[in-house]
C-alpha cells in the first residue's frame, strides 16, 4: 500500500453532518467541512460515520444506500477494501424508527447483568442486520459528580456495578458480530464542578481504584474490540495524547488487541482546546504516536496533515503501520476482507436491492422496533424502576385505585420525556420537526388512564421543565384537591449542548430539580392530598420537602418507549418494583460532589456545618414485599492475603407476595495504608422469593477484592481487619462479619481475580 493508501484507512467520513441544523457533536459546525468522496475514494476508506444516525431515513433505504456507499468505496480502491460503517447504540440503535431502550442509568438500576446482555444483543442484530459494523457503547465512565450532564449516559456511581454492568453490554452487542467501543477512556466523568470537556484533577489512585476498573473488567472479560479516548486531560495529559495510558496500560499490559478510535474531532483539539500541538500534523503525529489507530468522525488530522507529519520526521512511518494493521485486522475479522465479500446486508437479502431499479417498495420493509424488541425494552423498564420511598399508598391495585387521580407536572403528557439525549428522536429527530417520531412514544397520561380504566386522570402540566413561571400552579392545586391522589410527574428534557436540562454539555449549576419544580412539589404538599411523587430523569435529584413527606417517590431514568407503561404497571403492582440505585439521591442540591464512595472526610463531621449524608443511599430500592435477614455463617474468620472466605447468610419473605431482594455486599476496611472509601461494592446477586420462601446466599470472596493502590503506585493486598456487609443498600446493612486478613503484604496485577462467587440455594419455609 502507498502511505496515501494507508493512512486512508485510519479516518472516517461523516457525510451529511455539515447540513444546517444543531450540533450532536463538540463543535461540529466549526470542525465539519464536506469531503469530496471522489477525491478520497481512489485511495480507499477506513470508517463511515454514522450512516443512519445523522438524518432520518427509513431504515430499509439507508440499509440500500450504505450497501450502494460500499460497493463504491470498494469498487473505487485497487485493493477492493470496503468502510467499516459505525453507529451510537447508546439507548438502543440510534436510526430513525429503532427501538429506543433505556438509558445505561437504568441498565445499572437493574442490577440485572444478563438482562443487558440480552439487550445489548438485540441492539447488535439489528446494527449488524442493516450492514453497521461497529457501536459505540458502552460508557464506563464512574460518575463522580452528579451535576455532569452527561450521568444519564453513565451507569453509575460505584466502578464495580459500572464494570458489570458494562462488561455485560460488551458481550451481548459483540455476540452479534458487531464491535463494540468502550468510551471515554480515561477519566472523562471526573471533570472537575461536573462540567462537560473539563479539565480533571484527580489523582493516580483515584483513576486507579475507581476509574479504570470498570475499563480492564471488559477488555479482560467483555472481549471488546474498540476503545475510544476521552477528550478530557488529567494533571496536564490529554487522553488522546497519553501513550503510557492508551499504549502502556491498554494493551502492553491489559492485553488489549483492537483499535483505539477517537471521539468526535478529539484529535484536532490536541490544538484547538488543550494547546499540546501548534498544528493538525502535530496533533496527528503526537495521537498516533500516543496510540490512537483511527481518526472519528471524519478527516481533519490523519489525512494530508498526518502525511506532512510524516515527512517532516514527526513521526515515523512504522507508526502509520501498526495502526493500518490493526484496522485491517479488525476488518478481516468482520468479513470485509474476504474474496467472496457481499456488503448486502440481512436486512435486505431477497430483494432486488442489489439492481439499480426503483426501490421505492423497499420503504417500510424493515422493522427495527419489532414486538420482540419492545417487550425487551419493557422489561429493562421495570426492572429499572425504583421505588424510594412508600407509606403504604403503592401499590394501587385492583380496587384501591381513587376515583379521581391528578396528574401533574410537565413531564406528565410529553411523549419524549422518557428518552434519553442518544436517542434518535431526540438526538437527531428533534432537529427534524417535519419527521415523524418513527416509534410509539405513550405518555404517562395513556399509560395510566390505560392501566386504570376505572379512574378519571385529571392532568395539569404545573410548570414547564426549566421555565421560571409559576401562573400554572394554581390550576395545578385545584386539580390536586378535587383529586384522591396526585402523582407528580417531574424530571428533566434530554437534549445536547445546553438544549435540554440533561445530556452531553447540559450540565447542572446545581442538583435541585430545574426550573420551580420542587416549588411546585410544595405546592401540591400543601393540599393535603396523598402525593406520589414520579421521576423521568436524567440524574438523581433533591427532592426537598417530598423526601420525607410524599406519600411513595418513585424513580426512573428515562426508561425508554416503553418507560411509561413500566413505570404505570408498578405503580398498579401488577409489576413488582425491584430496581436500586444506581446513584445515590442527594437530600441537599449543593452537597454535591459526593458519592457514597468518600472516605471518612467525606462524611458528616464535626468541624463542618454541610452534611452531604444522601436522602437514598446508592443500591437503595423498596419492593411490594419484606424480607428477613439470618443466619449470618462464616466458615473461616481468617485467610491469607492470598486466599479467599466463605461466608453466608439466609434471606426470606416475609410478605404476601413474591418480590426481588438483591443482596449486595460490601468491602470496609478499617485500617490501610493509605485513605479507603467506608465501604464499596464487591458484588451483588438478585434473589427472587415467593412468600415464605427462603434462600441461602453464599459468597465465596477472594482477598484480592481486599486490593487497591498502595503509596508507592503498585496494587497491594494488606494484612490486617476487614469487614464485609450482607446489605440492602450502601446505607442499609443487614449482617456484618468480622475477618482477618494475615501474612505478608502481597502484591497483584491485572490477573487478580475480579469477582466474588455466589451461590443461592431456594427453599420453602413455614
Amino acid at each position: 500500500m502507498t502511505l496515501q493508501e494507508k493512512t486512508a484507512q485510519l479516518f472516517g467520513v461523516w457525510v451529511g453532518a455539515s447540513d444546517e441544523g444543531a450540533e450532536v457533536a463538540p463543535h461540529q459546525h466549526d470542525m465539519e467541512e464536506p469531503v469530496p468522496l471522489d477525491d478520497l475514494l481512489p485511495h480507499g476508506l477506513g470508517q463511515l460515520t454514522r450512516p443512519f444516525g445523522t438524518t432520518p431515513v427509513d431504515p430499509a433505504l439507508g440499509a440500500l444506500s450504505l450497501l450502494r456507499t460500499q460497493r463504491r468505496i470498494a469498487g473505487a480502491n485497487r485493493f477492493g477494501i470496503p468502510a467499516l460503517a459505525h453507529e451510537e447504540c447508546l439507548a438502543g440503535f440510534a436510526a430513525w424508527g429503532a427501538t429506543a431502550y433505556p438509558v445505561p442509568l437504568s441498565w445499572g438500576a437493574t442490577f440485572h447483568p444478563e438482562l443487558i446482555q440480552d439487550m445489548a444483543a438485540a441492539i447488535g442484530r439489528d446494527l449488524r442486520a442493516v450492514g453497521v459494523h461497529q457501536g459505540l457503547a458502552p460508557v464506563l465512565d464512574v460518575v463522580r459528580d452528579a451535576r455532569w450532564g452527561r450521568v444519564e449516559e453513565s451507569i453509575g456511581e460505584d466502578p464495580y456495578l459500572v464494570g458489570t454492568i458494562g462488561t455485560a453490554y460488551v458481550r451481548g452487542l459483540e455476540s452479534a458480530g458487531v464491535v463494540a467501543t468502550l468510551k471515554h477512556f480515561a477519566g472523562y466523568s471526573a471533570s472537575r464542578a461536573g462540567r462537560n470537556l473539563a479539565p480533571v484533577g484527580m489523582g493516580p489512585r483515584e483513576r486507579a481504584d475507581v476509574i479504570l476498573p470498570p475499563f480492564e473488567m471488559a477488555v479482560r472479560e467483555g472481549g471488546v474490540r474498540s476503545v475510544m479516548h476521552a477528550y478530557t486531560d488529567t494533571d496536564g495529559i490529554p487522553s488522546a495524547a497519553d501513550e503510557r495510558l492508551l499504549t502502556g496500560l491498554l494493551r502492553d499490559t491489559w492485553g488489549f488487541e483492537g483499535t483505539v478510535v477517537a471521539d468526535y474531532f478529539g484529535i484536532p483539539f490536541l490544538q484547538t482546546l488543550h494547546g499540546v500541538a501548534g498544528s493538525l500534523g502535530e496533533a496527528a503525529a503526537v495521537a498516533l504516536t500516543a496510540g490512537v489507530d483511527v481518526e472519528f468522525p471524519t478527516v481533519k488530522a490523519f489525512g494530508a496533515p498526518l502525511r506532512d507529519a510524516l515527512a517532516r520526521g514527526l513521526v515515523p512511518e512504522a507508526a502509520v503501520d501498526r495502526a493500518v494493521r490493526r484496522v485491517l485486522i479488525q476488518k478481516a475479522q468482520l468479513g470485509l476482507l474476504d474474496a467472496d465479500w457481499d456488503p448486502t446486508p440481512a436486512a435486505l437479502a431477497g430483494t432486488d436491492a442489489h439492481t439499480d431499479a426503483d426501490t421505492a417498495d423497499l420503504r417500510g420493509t424493515v422493522d427495527l422496533d419489532t414486538a420482540d424488541n419492545r417487550a425487551l425494552a419493557r422489561r429493562v423498564a421495570e426492572q429499572a424502576v425504583v421505588l424510594l420511598r412508600n407509606d403504604g399508598t403503592l401499590p394501587l391495585a385492583a380496587g384501591r385505585a381513587p376515583a379521581r387521580i391528578a396528574l401533574i407536572g410537565p413531564n406528565a403528557d410529553t411523549p419524549t420525556a422518557v428518552l434519553g439525549c442518544y436517542s434518535f428522536p431526540v438526538h437527531v429527530g428533534s432537529q427534524h420537526p417535519e419527521a415523524p417520531a418513527g416509534i410509539e412514544l405513550p405518555t404517562l397520561r395513556e399509560a395510566l388512564a390505560a392501566e386504570f380504566p376505572d379512574s378519571e386522570i385529571v392532568t395539569a402540566p404545573g410548570t414547564t421543565v426549566d421555565g421560571t413561571g409559576t401562573d400554572g400552579f394554581a390550576e395545578a392545586a385545584e386539580l390536586a384537591r378535587g383529586a384522591g391522589l396526585v402523582i407528580a410527574v417531574l424530571g428533566d428534557r434530554a437534549g445536547l449542548f445546553g438544549r435540554g436540562t440533561s445530556g452531553e454539555g447540559c450540565d447542572a449549576e446545581s442538583l435541585a430539580l430545574p426550573g420551580v419544580q420542587e416549588q411546585l412539589l410544595d405546592t401540591l404538599l400543601d393540599t393535603g392530598t396523598p402525593l406520589v411523587v414520579t421521576l423521568l430523569a436524567g440524574r438523581p435529584y433533591a427532592l426537598g420537602r417530598a423526601a420525607d413527606e410524599a406519600a411513595a417517590i418513585v424513580q426512573t431514568f428515562f426508561p425508554g418507549e416503553e418507560g411509561t407503561t413500566a413505570l404505570a404497571s408498578v405503580l398498579s403492582g401488577r409489576v413488582a418494583p425491584t430496581g436500586r440505585l444506581p446513584v445515590s439521591v442527594p437530600r441537599l442540591p449543593g452537597a454535591q460532589p459526593s458519592t457514597y464512595l468518600a472516605a471518612r472526610l467525606g462524611h458528616a463531621t464535626e468541624v463542618s456545618n454541610i452534611d452531604p449524608a444522601p436522602a437514598f443511599g446508592f443500591g437503595h430500592g423498596l419492593t411490594y414485599t419484606t424480607f428477613d435477614w439470618s443466619h449470618l455463617v462464616v466458615e473461616n474468620e481468617e485467610a491469607g492475603t492470598d486466599g479467599e472466605f466463605e461466608l453466608a447468610c439466609t434471606v426470606r419473605n416475609t410478605g404476601a407476595r413474591r418480590g426481588t431482594e438483591v443482596v449486595q455486599l460490601y468491602l470496609h476496611d478499617p485500617v490501610a495504608s493509605v485513605v479507603q472509601p467506608v465501604q464499596r461494592l464487591i458484588g451483588y446477586v438478585r434473589v427472587g422469593l415467593a412468600p415464605g420462601e427462603a434462600a441461602e446466599v453464599r459468597a465465596t470472596v477472594p482477598a484480592d477484592l481486599a486490593s487497591f493502590t498502595g503509596r508507592d503506585g503498585h496494587r497491594i493486598v494488606e494484612p490486617g481487619e476487614l469487614e464485609l456487609r450482607f446489605s440492602a443498600s450502601s446505607t442499609d446493612a443487614r449482617l456484618t462479619a468480622r475477618l482477618e486478613l494475615t501474612g505478608p503484604v502481597r502484591t497483584v496485577d491485572h490477573r487478580r481475580r475480579l469477582h466474588a462467587d455466589f451461590q443461592v440455594t431456594h427453599r420453602q419455609e413455614r
